[in-house]
């Protein structure tokens, strides 16, 4: 029986980790192998046929001060794997983004048990986010493996001396046909008029410092345009009492889909969608891969600001994934003090007006996106490397 940890948090590594755990399982039994994985993810990996050690989708922060409330949680959970790599090691360890943990775990599982190979799958961004005088990386010296899910992260590493394979990335697999702009209104429910998506959030403080700006735009738009319907797939459980209080004291009207409905929903949603406002993340790959126009938005604490512009000297060219892959602003951003919901009016009322010309282009910068990003088949291509590294190194 082959044992495989598999670690990542927050909803999108819980997503990406549930596909990945699927294609292992596949190939496993292609191999004619038992497998057992274990993870620290939630639901969906649980579904997927992972057995959860614990669940972690609610652990994610961006920043300092967002991140004091996960200090505790975190170092029990890290006491709980320690305890459990002692009694009965894995014979192999896959890492999926969640960045300080899974860094943290990585470095702490080389020095204890060097003979455990490691996989970074879906690897920190740190060809695209530079802090002070350049890029640097930590991960090499930890993994055995890294599997890229872009072309120049590949490159960043592979030049850096690490072990690449470019896997391209895994939303691809996801896609699949979208139901007609009508079906789909149809099955949530909507009326043959613009709809508006909202997806502000899949941590609390994503809820704390933007949910107010999006509802704020979406009040001022439905006021523009009456006809607008509103949609807000909830990013967690127990989110979705969070919004409808704060768009009812706006006076919003929307539908408000709950987090256990989301996934199922996500291609009806994206199709009858004519706009979406978004958090900066995987999610706006998605909404690009399904041919939504979008506008970006991201904030964190001003102490948090403050410590990444002055101390760290973070720098970035963009923030949103669809930017930072094709090297140019073809979505709008509005981050920490430009995000307003007065900006994101502004951005958003020509993105609703089918013949707009920012509109066009943006939905042909998507036909060249979904060119940068690989070819079907990612997971399998993915658990494929696993075996083949998890089998030489025993």
């Amino acid at each position: 029986m082959l044992r495989l940890l598999v670690s990542t948090g927050e909803v999108s590594g819980d997503l990406q980790g549930a596909l990945l755990v699927k294609a292992l399982h596949q190939e496993a039994s292609r191999r004619k192998l038992d497998l057992e994985i274990v993870a620290l993810g939630g639901e969906r990996m649980e579904r997927a046929g992972a057995e959860l050690l614990a669940n972690t989708t609610r652990m994610g922060a961006i920043g300092l001060l967002e991140a004091i409330p996960f200090v505790l949680p975190t170092l029990r959970l890290q006491r709980r794997l320690k305890r459990w790599f002692s009694t009965d090691p894995p014979d192999g360890v896959v890492l999926i983004d969640y960045m300080g943990p899974n860094v943290s775990l990585g470095l702490r599982l080389k020095r204890r048990f060097p003979r455990v190979p490691v996989t970074y799958y879906i690897a920190p961004q740190e060809w695209a986010f530079k802090f002070g005088n350049g890029g640097r990386s930590n991960l090499i010296g930890f993994t055995n493996q890294i599997l890229a899910i872009f072309q120049e992260e590949a490159r960043f590493y592979r030049c850096r001396g690490a072990k690449v394979t470019y896997v391209g990335h895994p939303l691809v697999d996801t896609l699949g046909e979208l139901p007609s702009r009508q079906e789909a209104r149809r099955q949530l429910g909507l009326l043959d008029a613009p709809v508006l998506l909202l997806m502000p959030a899949s941590r609390r403080q994503e809820i704390r410092y933007m949910l107010p700006h999006i509802v704020a735009a979406a009040a001022e738009l439905q006021r523009q345009r009456p006809e607008l319907q509103v949609v807000v797939p909830a990013g967690l459980p127990g989110f979705e009492a969070h919004l409808s209080l704060q768009l009812s004291q706006a006076g919003v009207r929307a539908e408000i889909i709950p987090a256990r409905d989301s996934d199922e929903l996500k291609a009806c949603l994206c199709a009858a969608a004519d706009l979406a406002l978004a958090k900066s993340g995987t999610v706006n790959l998605e909404l690009a891969l399904r041919g939504v126009p979008q506008v970006v938005v991201y904030r964190v604490s001003a102490v948090t600001a403050f410590v990444a512009r002055h101390i760290l000297r973070f720098s970035v060219p963009h923030i949103s994934p669809v930017n930072l892959v094709l090297g140019e602003r073809l979505v709008p951003e509005l981050l920490q003090e430009d995000l307003s919901a007065a900006a994101i009016v502004r951005e958003a009322l020509p993105l609703l007006d089918g013949g707009n010309a920012a509109r066009q282009t943006m939905l042909e910068g998507y036909r060249r996106l979904r060119l940068e990003l690989g070819e079907p088949g990612v997971t399998q291509r993915a658990a494929v490397a696993i075996f083949d590294q998890l089998l030489a190194a025993g």
